[in-house]
């Protein structure tokens, strides 16, 4: 079971109707655990804007983006694909991570104190990674973190074609239990290649509503 770290010094924004009207609500902080799993449980999460110097930026998005269990749109190439890999938890963390901060790849914004934060998080129980093999190597895979019934994904990466999909269809799998109408697969903004997935938008009261109760459920057995 996961460890539960020291508690944070920092308050976060209350985050209701009357919340913030931007993306940002925060500035400032650390990346302590505690501090992570308090920005989480509020509906937050941390993001470096890669300016050396600048505080770190905490975001709560106006329109919050959500996988439904039960809405991932899986075309007929990427049922083939699935069969093609191994779904693996937590055997390769580190690798996903550094796959995921590749600076080869656009719009990265893993730097080595996200990467130092989420590892150590990994290590309390916190923060998982979905991975798909095939062959004997990684081909693909994604992290997030989970609390209860909050899967909070937070990047992912392919080495090979539709491997990144294969790991989030193993996600749903995984997540997809007698709880399953009550978790919550936030994936933070949606982009067009999501939204192809069946990722959707929703108001933050609506998101922070299903995060209370998503909450108080266990952890899904892959990740307890």
């Amino acid at each position: 079971m996961p460890v539960e770290p020291a508690p944070t010094r920092w308050s976060f924004p209350a985050l209701d109707q009357d919340g913030p009207p931007d993306d940002l609500v925060g500035l400032g902080a650390d990346l302590e655990a505690g501090t992570l799993l308090s920005a989480y449980r509020a509906g937050i999460f941390p993001m470096p804007v890669g300016v050396a110097g600048e505080p770190m930026h905490w975001f709560s998005p106006v329109r919050r983006a959500v996988l439904p269990l039960d809405g991932m749109r899986i075309s007929r190439s990427l049922r083939r694909s699935v069969r093609d890999f191994e779904i693996r938890v937590d055997t390769a963390f580190e690798d996903v991570v550094d796959g995921c901060a590749d600076l080869e790849r656009d719009s990265g914004w893993i730097d080595a104190d996200i990467r130092a934060a989420y590892l150590r998080l990994h290590e309390l129980g916190w923060v998982h990674s979905v991975e798909a093999w095939r062959g004997g190597e990684l081909a693909g895979g994604l992290y997030g973190v989970a609390i209860g019934g909050l899967f909070a994904g937070e990047s992912m990466f392919h080495r090979e074609r539709d491997a990144s999909k294969v790991a989030l269809a193993g996600l749903v799998d995984l997540l997809s239990d007698e709880h399953a109408d009550a978790r919550v697969l936030d994936t933070q903004w949606v982009t067009p290649h999501l939204a192809s997935l069946g990722v959707v938008e929703i108001p933050r009261a609506d998101y922070l509503a299903r995060l209370r109760a998503a909450l108080r459920l266990p952890l899904p057995a892959a990740f307890a």
